[in-house]
């Protein structure tokens, strides 16, 4: 677990890939905004989060239940995410930015055009 990193991941790889063909430019983890948005759109004010389903606790997900052992110190891991996420989240609404959070789990090759879509309704 320790190896994973919170950068470039293999699922933000994929969306960042799908996003350039879509004709959309971008900027990369912006310190200066709350949470270190995965994609931001300085034109639009406008951020994607790329979460992955276990470190952030993604509700009703099959990728999201807790270890067997050592569970509470996860639970504890995980519901922090969570408080930090919802905090990073008023944050940039404050300050005027809008964003959007896909799901490791939304990004699948099946589910492709959906996620196209949904991205797109976002940007416009």
């Amino acid at each position: 677990m320790r190896k994973i990193g919170p950068k470039h991941s293999t699922q933000e790889m994929y969306v960042r890939k799908m996003i350039f063909s879509m004709g959309y430019r971008f900027r990369l983890h912006r310190k200066d905004l709350p949470g270190k948005p995965d994609i931001v759109f300085p034109k639009y004010r406008k951020v994607i989060f790329v979460h992955g389903c276990f470190w952030h606790g993604h509700k009703n997900c099959k990728r999201a239940t807790l270890p067997v052992t050592n569970r509470t110190f996860w639970k504890k891991k995980i519901s922090k995410n969570i408080v930090r996420d919802k905090q990073n989240y008023v944050q940039l609404k404050k300050v005027g930015w809008k964003y959007l959070i896909i799901w490791q789990c939304e990004i699948k090759k099946e589910k492709e055009l959906s996620l196209t879509k949904k991205i797109d309704i976002f940007l416009t």
